[in-house]
């Protein structure tokens, strides 16, 4: 076995862990007929569980290292699968502070959806381009996942306020928006759930594309809804694709990518109606008695703690260093590069969240949603920028 199949090995192992302590950090839910050892054995399981898939995250960082002879962080797998480990960590820390076990039951999946996320994107080792071929890799990238990974937290303790604060017994504009948010979280679901079925399949169809004067080829792991833009499907006895991706959207792999968006907002709608079928309410009102015993103010904090921590953490990240590696690798601090851009949009609104909560007293629900918007924020730079716009970073 070669050290890149330990490595896949123990990402995957990761992933598995963390599903499972999320089960027994769901067993932590209890009301007055609950037992409260069982409570307290279901959450030293959980966390145990989550402490051992974090290590075996550590083992896939370190195996990786070495077989690929850099850090890996230096394209968008590596990324966002060690973003996924900082939320991990992230969370551990909280969690020994608090004792909050119910914010594992939201913590680890928002984790898990980062690290399936990342299988979008090619898992490949490979050399290091020219601008990435510095130590400043290490020192930006691992701070801003770090950073993001802290910040993740706020919004898990905003969206647990929010279902538990808001009035279900009315339909207003607020459980409006809070159902979109759960729905958008359902679509994040449904990725999860296609890709591993079909992954489970081991499913593959190539296409040939032209691209920058050569021809390029693209694997899908799911059937072909959208091909790749002029591209050419050259495995038999699979799907043909309905349309071709549009040729706005940019980067490597854009039509492969255009298409899992498309599977995962089909999966997630269909599962989103179903689940509202079976419970005939809102899912927010459905989950909302399971908060009774948990108190808002401490989720107020814990969002609050989190947005403090992660919020430098950020800055040094995001800005300093960045904009440090920007002069050393392209002769400029700034250059509105897209994802440069967002970075700032990102700074300036945790800046602001900070501002209106010391300064205006935004507690509390208005706290929340701030956390839950902010988290958006982040994940259209993972996504979207990632995705549609083009820059100096889209090599990655």
């Amino acid at each position: 076995m070669d050290i890149l199949s330990v490595s896949s090995g123990a990402l995957y192992s990761a992933f598995v862990l963390y599903l499972i302590a999320t089960l027994f950090f769901g067993a932590t839910v209890r009301d007055k007929r609950t037992d409260k050892k069982q409570h307290t054995v279901s959450a030293k399981i959980a966390i145990t569980l989550t402490i051992i898939g974090f290590a075996a995250q550590i083992v896939y960082f370190i195996t990786r290292w070495f077989a690929s002879g850099h850090a890996p962080v230096s394209n968008m797998f590596e990324f966002m699968t060690f973003l996924g480990m900082c939320t991990v960590f992230a969370f551990i820390i909280i969690y020994f502070y608090y004792k909050l076990s119910f914010l594992g039951l939201f913590a680890l999946p928002i984790s898990m959806i980062i690290i399936a996320y990342a299988s979008m994107f090619p898992t490949d080792v490979a050399p290091l381009v020219p601008s990435l071929q510095s130590h400043w890799l290490y020192i930006h990238v691992t701070t801003v996942a770090l950073g993001q990974g802290i910040l993740f937290i706020s919004f898990v303790a905003g969206l647990m306020y929010l279902i538990k604060e808001i009035d279900q017994t009315v339909k207003s504009k607020k459980t409006m928006w809070l159902e979109i948010v759960i729905y958008i979280l359902f679509i994040f679901i449904g990725f999860i759930g296609i890709t591993s079925a079909f992954g489970m399949m081991n499913y593959n169809a190539t296409f040939e594309y032209p691209s920058g004067g050569e021809t390029i080829k693209s694997e899908y792991k799911l059937p072909a809804i959208a091909g790749p833009n002029e591209g050419t499907l050259i495995t038999e006895n699979v799907m043909e694709p309905w349309f071709e991706t549009p040729n706005w959207l940019q980067g490597q792999d854009a039509g492969r990518k255009f298409n899992t968006v498309i599977w995962s907002l089909i999966t997630g709608t269909i599962l989103f109606v179903i689940v509202r079928l079976i419970i005939r309410k809102r899912v927010g009102a459905a989950i909302q008695p399971l908060f009774k015993n948990v108190k808002a103010d401490l989720l107020d904090e814990i969002g609050y703690r989190s947005v403090t921590i992660g919020f430098p953490v950020f800055t040094l990240g995001g800005l300093i260093f960045a904009a440090i590696w920007a002069q050393i690798a392209w002769g400029r601090f700034w250059g509105w590069d897209p994802k440069e851009v967002w970075a700032l949009v990102t700074w300036f609104f945790y800046a602001a969240y900070l501002h209106l909560r010391l300064s205006r007293g935004w507690h509390g629900e208005k706290s929340a949603w701030l956390a839950v918007i902010g988290f958006g924020i982040i994940m259209f730079n993972l996504i979207v920028v990632n995705l549609v716009l083009a820059g100096l970073h889209s090599y990655a």
